[in-house]
């Protein structure tokens, strides 16, 4: 196929259908309202074109390129002009990057004692950079590749990303060959293949299916995969050790190779907003090379610094240089951003405060639970002295939970709207969070561990739609891509980060990270739930204040309304009586 010429149609067709799209700052008006498929659906009109130019479509488009024209040249959106089978099987596969995620998270978690006795490391500071690496790459570089896709194509990206998810599992599985340094920065590398898949899926879903219920059922579906996800990486991760644990990961790259295949053919053609840049310069500027080059290194070095503390001390040099290093980075990119960049990585012109503050309810809530799930698998494996498939079973309860968060999120989100389910989903993670911080060693399973994993899924499972579906509707279609890359930035991000900030609070009660006297270790864990619990309570504040300041904007426009109206019909009556 013909790239350019493809890439006409689709943004000719892109163009023509965000011409009729609804103001974004008119949608945000209305983020707490329920919305409805019929009121909120974007209508398009196709631009004519000459018989000359329809010949010549005709000639060099391929099949995909013209159902993509088809779908934005009518007033359905694209999901109304697939079969339901196909529906069915597009929207299993984008859930799948959520669930690959999760599972890239919980394949090592079971087993983490297993792969770090391969090179010797035992103490928990040591082992955490297993987990923090991959979070820290996907925290880092979603941003970057939300913006990909919008340039490139979101299903293009997508199935790149799975790819290299692909490859990156494989070497992971072959760095038992080498060194714990090979496994880290595998890795490392590893999670940028979620860090593409994610933004990318979330914004064909976005794209895809009109503001309504089944676009909040479908969002509700990709959050409701991460539980089962978690569980699933575990529990085979827990089978194959019984036997080598490469093969976790081997097996892994396999099934991401056969999801790429099947994507291809299921996931519809997403025409992008505009057409793609055609030289060297215009891809510099539309990537906003320097603003990504500064962001994510200087996220990188900050997130680097806190993780890497527990392990070398606080009073190593190069700690201080590198947290010092993050926030200048970090502080000139905001400075770019903000004032020179022509097409920023981030459009802060585009959000809002309210934006602002789900973002800090989601980092809040994510923070809070990255701490939860990493110490409770430690709790279970190494007080409790569980196998990895037992503590595998008993995290079961959080799948069957997640899922029916998941079933009932689609209708709260609008029976009761999103900034209350937010609140819900924090409070979820508060509660999850103190019955482990709270729990003995030698007490049943079914009494505090179980509810806590029966409440901590309502945390997941209704925080991540609430605030997507907020930032989708907030923003432009051509924005889909940030909104959702924004997003997962916070919820993975805020793992690594909160992980490295609760093993400072770790290490410092138990400086030695020594096993051998559980009441220290059990110290060590309580302190880090503590720090938790008071994330996750500080989420609930900003939730909270979101609602109370939501119902007085709505007051106050109502008010507005109201006066006008009368003014209005004031104006009426004396135009008669004249």
């Amino acid at each position: 196929m013909d790239s350019d010429s493809a890439t006409d149609v689709s943004a000719h067709a892109a163009t023509a259908q965000h011409q009729h799209q609804p103001d974004p700052e008119h949608q945000h008006q209305d983020l707490h309202k329920p919305r409805s498929p019929r009121h909120s659906a974007s209508s398009s009109t196709a631009t004519s074109s000459s018989p000359a130019q329809a010949h010549d479509t005709h000639d060099t488009h391929d099949t995909h390129d013209l159902e993509a024209l088809d779908r934005t040249a009518t007033s359905r959106s694209i999901a109304e002009t697939l079969p339901w089978y196909r529906q069915v099987l597009f929207v299993a596969v984008i859930c799948l990057a959520q669930l690959f995620t999760q599972a890239g998270l919980g394949q090592i978690l079971s087993i983490i004692h297993i792969v770090g006795a391969t090179w010797g490391l035992a103490n928990s500071p040591d082992l955490s950079w297993l987990i923090a690496g991959y979070s820290l790459t996907v925290g880092t570089f979603i941003l970057f590749s939300g913006r990909l896709g919008d340039i490139f194509g979101y299903k293009r990206m997508f199935l790149i990303g799975m790819a290299w998810f692909s490859l990156w599992s494989c070497i992971c599985g072959l760095a038992v060959y080498s060194s714990h340094v090979l496994f880290v920065f595998s890795r490392v590398l590893q999670g940028i293949g979620p860090a593409i898949i994610l933004p990318n899926g979330l914004a064909i879903l976005g794209a895809t299916y009109a503001p309504g219920r089944t676009k909040s059922l479908a969002f509700a579906a990709f959050g409701g995969t991460a539980p089962a996800g978690s569980i699933i990486g575990g529990t085979f991760s827990g089978l194959f050790a019984l036997a080598w644990w490469p093969w976790t990961f081997w097996c892994f790259a396999l099934v991401l190779a056969a999801t790429v295949v099947l994507g291809y053919f299921v996931i519809p053609d997403i025409p992008t907003h505009r057409p793609p840049p055609r030289t060297l310069a215009d891809i510099l500027t539309r990537l906003d090379v320097l603003g990504a080059l500064l962001g994510v290194t200087g996220l990188i070095l900050f997130n680097f610094a806190w993780n890497q503390a527990p392990i070398a001390g606080w009073d190593a040099p190069y700690i201080g240089v590198t947290l010092a290093l993050g926030v200048l980075l970090l502080a000139a990119y905001l400075v770019v951003e903000v004032r020179f960049a022509p097409e920023p990585l981030v459009p802060f012109a585009a959000l809002s405060s309210d934006v602002a503050f789900v973002l800090a309810a989601v980092a809040c809530g994510w923070g809070s639970f990255g701490i939860w799930i990493w110490y409770s698998w430690e709790f279970l494996l190494e007080l409790r002295a569980a196998s990895p498939l037992l503590a595998c079973a008993w995290f079961s309860p959080v799948v069957v939970s997640g899922a029916c968060a998941a079933a009932v999120v689609g209708f709260l989100l609008h029976i009761i709207g999103p900034p209350r389910v937010m609140a819900g989903a924090l409070l979820a993670f508060t509660v999850g969070s103190v019955l482990m911080a709270t729990c003995p060693i030698d007490q049943t399973y079914w009494a505090q561990t179980f509810v806590s994993f029966v409440v901590t899924p309502w945390g997941m499972d209704m925080s991540f739609p609430a605030a997507t579906l907020i930032l989708s509707n907030a923003v432009a279609r051509q924005h889909q891509g940030i909104a959702a890359s924004l997003v997962n930035t916070v919820v993975n991000y805020s793992i690594a980060l909160a992980l490295g900030v609760a093993g400072t609070v770790e290490s410092r009660t138990n400086p030695g990270g020594a096993a051998s006297d559980k009441a220290l270790v059990l110290r060590g864990y309580r302190n880090a739930y503590y720090l938790g619990i008071g994330i996750a309570a500080l989420g609930v504040c900003v939730c909270v204040w979101f609602i109370v300041h939501h119902a007085r904007e709505e007051r106050r426009r109502k008010k507005n309304e109201n006066e006008g109206s009368a003014t209005h019909a004031a104006d009426g009556q004396g135009q008669e009586k004249a």
